[in-house]
């Protein structure tokens, strides 16, 4: 395994294994070489976060729509909010890359954070069950459910309903470039707004990288109009 001990972790997410194998593969990355690796504890753990935090928006607003509950839930769960979690607890540290890959910074990558997050919680699952799982994801995820006043809106619908009411045309967005390697890309995405210098920004995928740059545009008006 990696240098950190997982002891340390078992601290940080309230659990000991009783199947060390069962976070041993949570935190074993493809490129390691091993038999097995975090993706199928990866698939598990997404859809019991999942129902986590879907019961615990139920629960906790009991008033609010269907549609804003599916907001909540989207901003959660999204890869973004997990790695930010990894990172408190430091969760890099603990995976099993191979050398080139740990080089290439995969142990800082937000794609793998959240994913090995994710199999973290499936392998918490299989070792303990649901109510254990249920009292870490609560613990963890309680400052973003303190933080998250109404119903978050994602920039690139913010940003159309800001180009409708000034009367422009729908803002247009562009890959104008690709690097990284196959499993840990950087795409570069383009945004076109008419009366406005083209902006670009990047993310881990296409979708990360729209919303980087349309949360970057509102920025930009909203220091104007200050």
């Amino acid at each position: 395994m990696s240098d950190a001990p997982i002891e340390n972790l078992e601290k940080d997410i309230g659990h000991s294994f009783q199947n060390k194998s069962y976070i041993e593969d949570a935190l074993t990355h493809s490129s390691s070489g091993r038999a097995k690796n975090y993706e199928r504890l990866e698939f598990l753990g997404d859809r019991v976060l999942g129902l986590v935090i879907a019961q615990m928006l139920f629960e906790r607003f009991p008033d609010e729509p269907e549609g804003d509950l599916a907001k909540r839930l989207a901003a959660l769960v999204q890869g973004r909010f997990l790695a930010q979690i990894a990172r408190k607890i430091d969760l890099g540290s603990y995976v099993m890359f191979s050398d080139a890959e740990k080089a290439a910074g995969g142990s800082e990558n937000e794609n793998i954070l959240a994913d090995v997050f994710e199999a973290v919680i499936g392998a918490l699952y299989l070792d303990s069950g649901f109510d254990k799982c249920q009292s870490m994801i609560e613990r963890l995820w309680a400052d973003g459910f303190y933080e998250m006043k109404a119903p978050p809106q994602h920039p690139k619908t913010t940003l159309q309903e800001w180009a409708q009411a000034q009367g422009l045309p729908l803002p247009v967005y562009k890959i104008v470039g690709q690097s990284g390697p196959d499993h840990m890309p950087v795409f570069d995405v383009e945004l076109l707004i008419e009366g406005y210098a083209p902006l670009v920004s990047q993310g881990p995928s296409r979708q990360e990288a729209e919303r980087s740059v349309a949360l970057a545009f509102l920025q930009t008006i909203d220091g104007q109009n200050a």
